[in-house]
């Protein structure tokens, strides 16, 4: 067991915050995360302003080697919020109220696979498909936890059991994904040395890849924290505050956070009007 603590670590709101879907709450303020082929059970032990401490059900040397890079712990996030517009409101709460998040360095083919799903679905469907597509196509880890599935188990995957986890129009586009990568030598894991730009403009290659879903890749998979995806929400969130357009230029290098704060606010926010 290792034991992680930090004032900007809350795993609620990185599991809520719409950046991975393998990452559930369960009994007794525990967490289940599967990342990739990895799988780590994590419990909360104290949460107050000074710092969040949790369990992780790893050793310190597998902590050192995969999880502390996962979570970004060499980051204060801190800095992120020193230099806010003092007259914009929203986005002092939303910083404040989302504290703890913050942006995971994640698996990149599990990633452009999983915001390919994402498109018009609800983020409980979208892990369903995701649950599923693993469930038939992974390898086992432990016993019914399973590996998020590589291209080739994709590609060579029986067509009447893809449509079965829910994929609907995007079914061609994760086959041509797969394609993509196994034969057309696209390889997601050698393309860190491109721009942003040039990042955005190779994801968009792939098929049922647009501006939004690039961006949550850039963003989710890549690390580039100045990335700004826009779906719904964000879009409502421009829209009602800031005249359909946030102040990037204030915020470059690392607007991508912002947009993550803004994002689990404004949900979590809406959840408590429906109540």
């Amino acid at each position: 067991m290792f034991k992680l603590s930090s004032k900007y670590l809350d795993m609620r709101k990185i599991a809520d915050s719409g950046q991975i879907f393998r990452f559930n709450k369960i009994a007794d303020e525990g967490y289940d995360l599967i990342a990739a082929d990895k799988h780590l059970r994590i419990k909360k032990l104290i949460e107050n302003e000074e710092a969040n401490t949790y369990e992780l059900d790893c050793s310190e040397k597998e902590y050192n080697e995969i999880w502390k890079e996962y979570f970004d712990m060499d980051t204060d996030y801190g800095i992120y919020t020193k230099n806010l517009d003092p007259e914009d409101e929203y986005l002092l709460k939303a910083c404040e109220y989302s504290k703890g998040i913050r942006i995971l360095r994640q698996d990149k083919w599990e990633m452009l696979i999983s915001f390919i799903i994402s498109q018009r679905k609800s983020i409980p469907a979208i892990k369903s498909s995701i649950e599923k597509l693993a469930k038939n196509f992974g390898t086992e880890i432990e016993k019914d936890i399973y590996a998020f599935p590589k291209p080739e188990a994709i590609l060579n995957a029986d067509e009447t059991l893809l449509e079965a986890c829910g994929l609907g129009y995007r079914l061609p586009y994760i086959r041509a994904a797969a394609r993509a990568v196994l034969e057309d030598g696209v390889d997601l894991y050698n393309l860190d040395n491109l721009s942003d730009e040039e990042l955005v403009d190779k994801l968009k290659e792939f098929k049922g890849v647009g501006v939004k879903v690039a961006n949550c890749v850039l963003l989710f998979a890549y690390h580039r924290i100045g990335a700004f995806p826009i779906d719904v929400w964000v879009e409502k969130i421009l829209n009602n505050h800031y005249n359909k357009s946030f102040p990037m230029d204030r915020y470059k290098g690392y607007a991508g956070v912002l947009q993550q704060y803004m994002f689990f606010y404004e949900r979590e926010m809406s959840n408590v009007k429906l109540k």
